[in-house]
């Protein structure tokens, strides 16, 4: 299978048993993720009456392996956890390299725990809290110096496995190896981006990102906008995630989003700014007692109608949103919004440019949420890189706030502030004045620090992150979907539309990376960028536009040109590395695919979905597909089955291990924990990669098992597994795999499969159910089921 990379700290690190204290949702969340990291781990709760003593540290193993949010990425991780309990199995910790403590949110009885700890450790076991409210100051309050120096706080986010964020806390006693270790620990090892904090009330990620959504909350209540209206805009034009803020609410649960509101606010000072926007919602109060809590009651700020349910034709046919003035349900559509969609077109500047509602909604949040993370410094620190990692990591954003200042413009911000007659934070202020919060200085990002001078962003050794590299470079060519730059002697293809959606533009990017790379003689060229997701397939809209036109030349030659600069990443005499990140699906798949070695992240989604949408890979990724199978399994009857089974689902593997396992990468491909890591390894490959020999034809299984395959289809229509179209679209996958009506172990060149795709996705592009199926994709998120 795909190999862990250990780089040299986590080789060397002094933890290898760990143990975790509580299995809820955190601590199950904080043991999955050691286990992930290859290190043995104890999962500890109370002793449960009955035939089960372990029955709550059981439970939250179980929770850790939910198909659609696993916590685990292996078989050899779910090996490494040992369920317990605080009775029978504490002298477990004895010997522990680090304790990790997620027990309810009590004084009282956390420094119970840390006594009978104290009592059996020594002083090399560091412990830590996942504390998100009480202070070291009185976490360790009545215990030993000793146990105080070893005692930090360890703040992750949840879902642990995927959230990037954690914060580490060091108390006023804490001593530099503990946070040392631990930082190196959790950022190479856990693969998270480690944010040192100080002891302050909410840390950094929430008390700004709770700050955020309460302020959206409260002006979408105070000036009268629907929910949808408002997420259409606190969410992708804002660089947020686009659950918005009352779908978010849904999503977390209203109920636990109000404790954590009045839990922040019981902490801040009183002259905290974020007491305007913490006091409770009379209609939110109601629905808690009505028990709509968001997704996990069935309804919330939105529902699905009654005798609606998710998987009907028309995805939004069935919703409603709350009106907040009834507090009676109504229909909810998808909004497009022209302001939402400037924004996203031209960047979040847009957003101010407009006195509509909808405008001045868009900056009386943006304006309070900048405005509130400047005033932190000093309080926090005098850095205000932790604060955008913060931001960026454990909430999605795509920028951090003095990253979003800078996009809009600080001098337009405090001016327009003023003439409202509002206060300004002195660090905004001190960014007016300069030339904003971050500048490129002799090749190196720097940002702006309290004294207002400019500092060099330092990283971990190892650390690199594209977005902030790409800063100090020039484009060697760029188009609205993709750039290419050289760096360390490489050139670097980032892609950059919506969700990096490949198009023409893509392929020309491409295409002349390779050329120029060869001309330079550069070592080798790295597919990869800092996004939230590496490519999310073909771009549909452009595919719309072909068949709504009927230009279905047009499309083949698109299609044409997918596969020949896929077949030029095959044949290109350097190098060729994919370090993807996040999702890399449909034709972002097909790239990487095309690449001679894969370094990837541990959370890598990766899969041909296109079925779903009624099409088939087009740009190789059926060829490949087909090609690795019969390498495996050397038999081309099961290799066609097994692709035809895997592509005909649209199944995505969760994680390297899962891909290498379903032949979607190769056992020689690589995997890291840390995101942040990918770009410095993949070039520091570069030299070490081998091209892979041309590709032979192959002796395709036939028209007997294209029959079986045919078989097998309508049976599954008549059993309503699969609908009348799925059968027209496996009838072509079936074609692809097997060569059709042809003899078996006739020979099918690496050209004739290019060709059989591109046949077989004209045939269903003009297909109407197909052309449905986009369309829905396009317009309501999700494809028609006909």
């Amino acid at each position: 299978m795909a190999k862990l990379i250990n780089n040299s700290l986590s080789t060397n690190s002094p933890i290898k048993k760990v143990a975790v204290i509580g299995a809820g949702t955190m601590g199950a969340g904080i043991a999955g993720q050691v286990a992930n990291a290859g290190v043995e781990v104890w999962l500890l709760d109370l002793p449960s009456s009955g035939d089960n003593v372990n029955a709550l540290s059981e439970r939250g193993f179980k929770r850790l392996q939910n198909l659609n949010s696993p916590g685990l990425m292996s078989n050899e991780a779910d090996q490494l956890i040992h369920c317990g309990n605080t009775e029978d199995d504490f002298e477990q910790l004895a010997d522990c390299d680090w304790i990790a403590e997620a027990v309810v949110e009590r004084l009282d009885i956390k420094q119970a725990l840390y006594h009978r700890i104290d009592a059996i450790t020594g002083p090399n076991t560091i412990v830590t809290s996942n504390t998100s409210t009480i202070p070291i100051s009185l976490l360790t309050r009545g215990m030993s110096q000793d146990f105080c120096e070893r005692f930090a706080i360890t703040h992750f986010f949840n879902p642990v496995r995927f959230m990037r964020l954690l914060e580490l806390v060091r108390g006023e006693h804490t001593r530099n190896d503990i946070i040392d270790t631990l930082n190196q620990f959790c950022e190479s090892n856990l693969g998270k981006g480690v944010v040192v904090c100080a002891d302050t009330p909410g840390f950094l990620g929430n008390r700004v990102g709770v700050f955020a959504i309460q302020c959206a909350l409260h002006t979408a209540f105070e000036m009268g906008l629907s929910p949808a209206q408002a997420d259409s805009l606190f969410g992708r034009p804002m660089g947020i995630p686009k659950t918005g803020v009352f779908g978010l609410y849904d999503l977390i649960g209203i109920d636990l989003m109000a404790d954590v509101a009045k839990s922040l606010e019981s902490i801040l000072p009183k002259g905290d700014a974020f007491h305007q926007y913490a006091q409770p919602v009379p209609l939110m109060t109601q629905m808690i007692a009505n028990g709509q809590t968001g997704n996990k009651g069935g309804q919330g700020f939105y529902r699905n109608r009654p005798g609606n349910s998710d998987d009907s034709d028309s995805p939004n046919a069935g919703r409603e949103m709350l009106d907040l003035v009834s507090g009676e349900y109504i229909p909810s559509a998808r909004l497009q919004l022209p302001l939402a969609q400037k924004a996203e077109a031209q960047g979040v500047a847009a957003l101010l440019d407009d006195d509509s509602i909808d405008g001045r909604f868009a900056w009386q949040v943006l304006s309070s949420t900048l405005n509130y993370a400047a005033s932190l410094i000093p309080e926090i620190g005098s850095n205000i890189v932790p604060i955008d990692d913060a931001m960026k990591l454990g909430y999605n954003w795509t920028y951090g706030p003095f990253e979003l200042l800078d996009q809009i413009g600080a001098q337009r911000v405090v001016e327009r502030m003023q003439q409202e007659g509002r206060t300004v934070a002195p660090m905004l202020l001190s960014s007016a004045q300069k030339q904003g919060f971050y500048q490129v200085i002799e090749q190196q990002l720097c940002s702006l620090d309290l004294s207002g001078e400019y500092v060099a962003i330092k990283r971990p050794r190892g650390v690199l992150r594209f977005s902030e590299l790409r800063q100090t470079l020039t484009p060697k060519y760029s188009n609205n979907s993709a750039s290419w730059f050289v760096y360390d002697h490489a050139a670097i293809v980032e892609f950059h539309s919506k969700a990096n959606a490949l198009d023409s533009d893509s392929m020309d990017v491409i295409c002349d990376a390779l050329k120029q790379a060869q001309t330079l003689k550069l070592r080798g060229v790295v597919l990869h960028n800092d996004a939230q997701h590496f490519s999310c397939g073909v771009n549909l809209a452009a595919f719309r536009g072909f068949f709504e036109t009927e230009d279905f030349t047009g499309m083949d030659n698109f299609l044409n040109h997918f596969q020949q600069t896929m077949l030029a990443m095959n044949q290109c005499p350097l190098p060729i590395i994919a370090a993807p990140v996040g999702m890399s699906i449909g034709g972002g798949f097909e790239a990487v695919l095309a690449a001679d070695h894969v370094i990837c992240h541990a959370n890598s989604v990766m899969g041909l979905v296109e079925a779903s949408v009624g099409v088939v890979p087009g740009g190789g990724g059926c060829k490949e597909y087909l090609y690795r199978w019969y390498e495996v399994l050397g038999d081309m009857k099961a290799a066609a089955w097994k692709a035809f089974m895997i592509v005909g689902y649209g199944w995505t593997a969760k994680s390297p291990i899962e891909a290498t396992e379903q032949a979607m990468l190769y056992p020689e491909d690589q995997f890291m924990m840390n995101r942040d890591r990918l770009l410095s390894e993949a070039l520091s490959q570069l030299d070490k990669v081998k091209k892979s020999n041309p590709r032979k034809p192959l002796p395709m299984a036939g028209e007997e098992t294209y029959r079986e395959m045919m078989d097998w289809l309508f049976e599954a229509e008549d059993q309503e597994r699969i609908t009348q179209h799925d059968v027209v679209v496996g009838t072509e996958l079936a074609r692809i795999f097997t060569g059709g009506k042809i003899k078996g172990n006739t020979m099918m060149s690496e050209q004739d499969l290019y060709d059989a795709e591109r046949e077989s996705f004209l045939r269903l592009a003009k297909s109407k159910d197909t052309q449905a199926r986009i369309v829905s994709m396009l317009d309501a998120g999700s494809p028609v089921r006909n």
